[in-house]
């Protein structure tokens, strides 16, 4: 039994902690860098709400929707390797702006769509595509950044705090689309997210130094192929642990935001002020998920974390999938946004922190590859089966898998030596 001034001790060294991580924000590169990336996730999932229930008011049926998703994220599997090679011997600053500056285009495109009428579902889909490809090839530089403006140690706290951004942004986005479809209809969720690209590609050519990336590069021997390193980074039985658990969460539990809108649609009835609340209470889970790993002091073991909140999210899963009441629909929501979170950021915390800066690019174009490409394969199987078995079904099955697929990855991962 733990006395009580042990767990004094214990609580005391996770406010330190903690402190010590939300001082980040206080300095002023990684303070405006979180600041400007806010405001840009904070259009990005005005965008989310919006895209979804505008094809289901097209028409579009479930296994669409799924398709949209899919074309979101499936360009990882192509390109995210090279955006990894791009954020390692590039310059980063012109492959964030050059490609995020190309992203902003789509939903200016919609927007025009929508004013002149003309807009059908695989005009979406396509735009959608384009926005896969430029995230697949900026996405590396982006998730890097994190790495290069905090010191080693503080790395875990640099990106649980971007994660706490991004869940904030997934209550705040929500919100805002709710105002703006209650008032200018989606068309006005499509222009804040077109504007919230520019604070951020503004930023980034701020705090990002001019030329290649690659002092560490550069100070080696050219590798005899680009991607040469990635062997030997997959090769890490720590990371390989970290990579499979962030694959099996996205490919299983993911498509549940994406599927989001057919679940309150389908099964509560809900209208779109609905949808987006059910979006916020999965962000409220987020930001929590975030804050508390700020708390976890860094020598703490990731892999437990990683691997105990992907299990657990696998069975919340499976209740989203029962559950009898849209309130409780919420309140399941809130849990999944939670581990869902903190499976990413540990799992994330390893893979950039075991890896020196020159290979931090590729280490996180395979963490990508795992998220974004598990959550596309996802996507597209989860709304094949909504369409044959309903949207129930389809859930249950995901959590089902999910808890199978991380006691299979749990029992190797745990006995590979501990990186971090």
């Amino acid at each position: 039994m733990q006395s009580e001034p042990e767990g004094a001790a214990g609580a005391e060294s996770a406010r330190t902690t903690l402190a010590s991580s939300l001082a980040l924000l206080r300095t002023r590169r990684f303070g405006t860098f979180w600041f400007a990336s806010l405001l840009s996730s904070i259009g990005t999932w005005a965008q989310q709400v919006a895209q979804p229930w505008l094809l289901l008011t097209l028409g579009a049926s479930p296994a669409l929707i799924g398709l949209d998703a899919f074309a979101m994220s499936a360009p990882v599997w192509l390109l995210t390797l090279a955006g990894g090679y791009l954020a390692d011997h590039g310059d980063r600053r012109r492959v964030i702006a050059g490609f995020q500056s190309a992203q902003m285009l789509c939903p200016l495109i919609i927007v025009a769509l929508l004013i002149a009428g003309n807009i059908r579902p695989w005009m979406i889909i396509a735009l959608s595509l384009v926005v896969g490809i430029t995230d697949a090839l900026s996405m590396p530089s982006f998730s890097s950044i994190v790495p290069s403006i905090v010191e080693r140690r503080q790395i875990g706290a640099g990106l649980a705090l971007n994660a706490t951004q991004f869940n904030i942004s997934r209550i705040l986005g929500p919100a805002l689309a709710g105002v703006l479809m209650a008032g200018a209809g989606v068309l006005g969720c499509f222009v804040a997210s077109a504007i919230s690209y520019l604070p951020f590609i503004g930023v980034a050519l701020w705090i990002l130094p001019h030329g290649r990336n690659g002092a560490a590069a550069a100070a080696r021997a050219p590798p005899r192929h680009p991607f040469a390193e990635l062997a030997a980074i997959s090769r890490d039985p720590g990371t390989r642990g970290a990579l499979l658990t962030t694959f099996s969460a996205s490919l299983l539990c993911g498509p549940v935001v994406a599927f989001c809108p057919v679940l309150v649609k389908q099964a509560f009835a809900g209208t779109a002020t609905q949808f987006s609340f059910a979006v916020s209470a999965f962000g409220c889970g987020g930001v929590l998920g975030a804050i508390g790993l700020l708390a976890v002091n860094a020598r703490h073991d990731r892999r437990l974390l990683g691997s105990g909140f992907a299990m657990l999210l696998a069975l919340i899963l499976a209740a989203i999938a029962l559950a009898p009441w849209f309130w409780a629909l919420v309140v399941l929501l809130v849990a999944a946004g939670l581990t869902l979170s903190a499976t990413n950021i540990a799992t994330n915390t390893l893979v950039q922190s075991s890896f020196a800066p020159g290979k931090q690019g590729q280490a996180v174009s395979l963490y990508m590859l795992a998220m974004r490409g598990g959550l596309a394969v996802g996507s597209l199987a989860t709304g094949v089966s909504a369409h044959f078995l309903g949207i129930r079904a389809a859930l249950l099955i995901d959590g089902l898998l999910a808890l199978a697929a991380q006691l299979w990855i749990r029992r190797g991962w745990l006995q590979a030596p501990r990186a971090v």
